[in-house]
């Protein structure tokens, strides 16, 4: 196997930063959205500040998505399809 651990497990980092990213947006409700507040603003925040992140709940699936992610990518590795050979003859880039 052409990587070692730590290439893989920087690989895993990087990505599971770039999926938490994407994730942060989901399922936020800011303080001028909320139904069960009846709108109120707690004096002294911005009217879009978020009244929940739900932090716990993106980091677990954030952990679960950039695993699938990896173990997709290690199999086509593994199986050829991800080379520099490849990847530089379709980006038409000479090695």
């Amino acid at each position: 196997m052409v990587y070692s651990i730590s290439t893989a497990f920087a690989i895993y980092f990087v990505l599971w930063w770039i999926v938490l990213f994407l994730t942060l947006p989901f399922g936020i409700r800011s303080q001028h959205e909320d139904d069960e507040g009846a709108g109120q603003i707690i004096p002294g925040t911005d009217p879009g500040a978020p009244i929940a992140s739900g932090m716990g709940r993106k980091l677990i699936w954030t952990t679960v998505i950039s695993a699938i992610i990896f173990a997709v990518a290690m199999v086509a590795y593994n199986a050829g399809y991800l080379n520099i050979e490849r990847l530089s003859k379709l980006m038409s880039i000479p090695l």
